[in-house]
């Protein structure tokens, strides 16, 4: 793309000469003219006139036209022809998601399920350059999204998980070893799991270490979440008399969430609110950061020529019409 640049901007300043030259020039005009007082003006109403008397201001017109361009050369105008070659090194992301029955605890709001829903929709906008996937597990595991780019699908597919998709119960060594299943054929030079559990594992096949074991074959890096309050939480429940909350405890294995975290280089965390969980995907972030290397590349030509030509071509004008069509003026 072409653009136009002013390597010496400051001799633009030049510019406030013009005004005070053109003031100048009709004050001059107004001095050249004399004054005659007489009776009557009917003796010099069919006196021939001529064009020269307006059109010799086009010799000053020149001049200050001349003047500018000059001013324009002096600017050192460029353009300028660039590109950019970007390179990007992607990390692709697999996210494993509880959607247990203790997800609709109300220690957050609306609930645990829905504020993790939420704030991980946040952090798939913040990612545009990697593949995101889903996967969904209670008492099985769910491919709810493969590894995609397209992340408007990715996030139409978060909208539609409901509690009741699955069966109830906590595999976390089935959705961990799916997610595993999901990811570990990428490409790409980092491969990361983000599982998020509110609970103990007590359903599946695949012990949850195993899956650890798995992942850390393939070079995946898993990242655990544990997500409840401290002590007790609000259950909601169904009765005849409508919804009524009980409260439970809060039992998350953190000591199995930490030994998955270790075993593949990754890291565990505890979200006690909605707001902690927010900051643990920022963190995550920071810590998973695509690389992308920019290099820009300008091509500059000069083209100051342009408006010396035109500079020198009014100066030309303006010398030959005052040697010839204006030689008897003033």
């Amino acid at each position: 793309m072409n653009n136009i640049t002013f390597t010496q901007p400051y001799f633009f300043w030049l510019l406030l000469i013009v005004p005070a030259y053109i003031a100048w020039y009709v004050w001059k005009q107004k001095g050249m003219q004399a004054s005659l007082k007489i009776s009557t003006l009917r003796g010099f109403a069919k006196a021939p006139t001529s064009n020269k008397v307006y059109l010799r201001h086009l010799l000053f017109a020149f001049r200050v036209l001349s003047i500018i361009l000059l001013i324009f050369v002096l600017a050192r105008p460029q353009s300028s022809n660039s590109f950019r070659n970007e390179i990007t090194e992607g990390i692709d992301i697999m996210m494993a998601l509880d959607i247990s029955g203790s997800m609709l605890a109300e220690d957050f709001k609306p609930n645990r399920l829905e504020a993790a829903k939420e704030v991980a929709a946040e952090f798939i906008k913040g990612r545009p350059n990697d593949k995101i996937g889903l996967v969904i597990y209670a008492a099985e595991s769910f491919t709810q999204c493969p590894l995609t780019t397209d992340h408007n699908v990715l996030q139409n597919l978060f909208r539609d998980i409901n509690m009741g998709d699955l069966e109830d119960g906590t595999a976390i060594g089935m959705g961990l070893a799916t997610a595993v299943q999901r990811i570990k054929d990428s490409e790409a030079k980092s491969k990361v799991i983000i599982l998020v559990s509110d609970g103990e594992n007590n359903r599946g096949e695949i012990a949850p270490m195993t899956a650890a074991e798995i992942a850390k074959t393939f070079g995946i890096r898993v990242y655990t979440i544990g997500v409840g309050t401290n002590g007790m939480a609000p259950f909601p429940m169904q009765t005849v008399f409508g919804k009524q909350y009980q409260q439970m405890e809060v039992k998350i294995d953190e000591e199995l969430l930490q030994g998955i975290a270790d075993l593949t280089d990754g890291r565990y965390f505890r979200a006690t609110d909605k707001q902690k969980l927010d900051e643990i995907y920022k963190e995550i972030d920071l810590l998973e950061k695509t690389r992308i290397e920019v290099r820009e590349y300008t091509k500059r030509k000069e083209e100051y020529w342009w408006f010396a030509a035109f500079a020198g071509l009014f100066l030309l004008l303006e010398i030959f019409m005052r040697s010839t069509v204006f030689r008897n003026l003033p």
